[in-house]
């Protein structure tokens, strides 16, 4: 509302300045609604807001109309082939959106099954933090329905899944798992930050939640960290609660982000998807290599399943653009490759446009020992790869010539398409 403010003191002048008026044009460009609040016209405007018995914005803790256009544009790709209205609620980061999934649908005395292998920072939310709470658990291979079926409880109340897990490549049975909770009468979860919707969208093989950590490849940049949960109306409304009352809202500024990222997506992933092939193919072939884990290639455990629930267009399938690579030679050798490498960055996180790697076992899954690690199908001296958007021909030479020189040092012993 505009105010003459020629009657006030010089305070007041500054503190009041006149707001400008919102343009009728659309702009072409997300508005950054960088607030912490909105005013309203009186009391009871403010009143019925607060409620809910009118829509609007009040405290960007709350809502925020950047930061709802975000979520809203990720619903709309994750839910395009779903009958069912699909919403979204953006996050500060991944972990707070997995977070809120946690405490939305689990309790003390509850239980989960979670997969045996994935993302480090869920399974320590699960046994470091949930567990004082009462909330119980349990490990499986959630390419095994049958597997999860057995470690159901009368108290399961959520099945934790990943579409892609790191670093093996492990691809979740999402119809299996899909009847298996429909059978207990427990939710499907799913942690599909490494696909994305251009590989898979698992609402359409019936889970009942999708989860990003956005920071990756949906942002896709390096730039700006935020989550998103995605699904159906009536589980989404206790997720906006549990945001909501844990402050877990995502910044306007980093939605901006966000969102523009979406944008590109698909040619970036179908980009990195198609250069991960190239890389894994090249790479499983070179004597220093003990194995390669990647959906894509024929000899994965997880390639047919990949095959069926995955995305293929014009250029091949899509499966993801993380490749693990264990040369011969344990824990040194993976170090050794690590630091031998040139092009990839050697930096936390994946999807971003520059290729990055890690040494899993003391990175990722550095709370492991050995013997866990191989319990979980990893071997110590693997490294990951996130591919970015460099041309393959170079990321072959880099890497290949990264192995001969480790390759000089550590003994060939056996050589594998995949591993796990």
């Amino acid at each position: 509302m505009r105010r003459d403010n020629r009657g006030h003191g010089e305070n007041t002048r500054s503190v009041h300045l006149p707001s400008p008026s919102v343009p009728q044009q659309a702009p072409v460009g997300l508005p950054v609604w960088r607030t912490s609040a909105f005013s309203f016209a009186g009391a009871a405007e403010h009143a019925d807001l607060l409620s809910d018995r009118t829509p609007g914005y009040c405290y960007s803790r709350i809502d925020n109309p950047t930061s709802d256009a975000f979520a809203a544009a990720l619903a709309s790709l994750e839910g395009v082939r779903v009958s069912d209205p699909v919403e979204g609620q953006a996050f500060a980061s991944g972990m707070a959106a997995i977070t809120a999934v946690f405490l939305a649908f689990t309790g003390a005395g509850t239980h989960v099954v979670a997969p045996s292998t994935g993302f480090g920072g869920t399974r320590d939310l699960i046994t470091g933090v949930l567990a004082r709470f009462g909330v119980e658990s349990t490990f499986a291979d959630m390419g095994d329905p049958v597997a999860v079926r057995r470690a159901m409880r009368p108290a399961t109340r959520m099945i934790w899944a990943e579409t892609l897990s790191e670093p093996t490549g492990a691809v979740a049975d999402l119809p299996g798992l899909a009847e298996v909770a429909r059978d207990a009468g427990a939710m499907l979860a799913v942690d599909s930050t490494l696909a994305t919707p251009v590989v898979c969208r698992p609402l359409e093989h019936g889970a009942d939640l999708v989860v990003h950590s956005a920071t990756k490849y949906v942002g896709g940049h390096g730039d700006a960290t935020g989550g998103a949960v995605v699904g159906r109306m009536r589980p989404m409304a206790e997720i906006r609660r549990v945001r909501v009352e844990t402050g877990a809202a995502l910044a306007p500024d980093e939605a901006f982000l966000l969102r523009r990222g979406l944008e590109t997506l698909p040619l970036r992933v179908r980009r990195q998807c198609d250069t991960a092939n190239i890389f894994a193919a090249a790479v499983a072939r070179h004597p220093a290599v003990r194995s390669v884990d990647y959906p894509g290639l024929p000899g994965h455990p997880g390639n047919a399943r990949a095959r069926a629930l995955f995305d293929a267009g014009p250029e091949g399938g899509r499966y993801g653009a993380i490749v693990t690579i264990t040369p011969n030679g344990g824990r040194e050798a993976g170090l050794a490759l690590v630091d031998a490498v040139r092009l990839a960055l050697v930096a936390t996180s994946v999807g971003g446009t520059r290729t990055k790697v890690a040494h899993v076992a003391t990175t990722t899954h550095q709370r492991l020992d050995d013997a866990d690690l191989r319990a979980a199908g990893i071997d110590p001296g693997a490294v990951r790869f996130s591919i970015g958007l460099e041309d393959a021909d170079d990321l072959v030479r880099d890497v290949t010539e990264a192995l001969d020189t480790i390759g000089r040092a550590i003994p060939a012993v056996s050589v594998s398409a995949c591993g796990g």
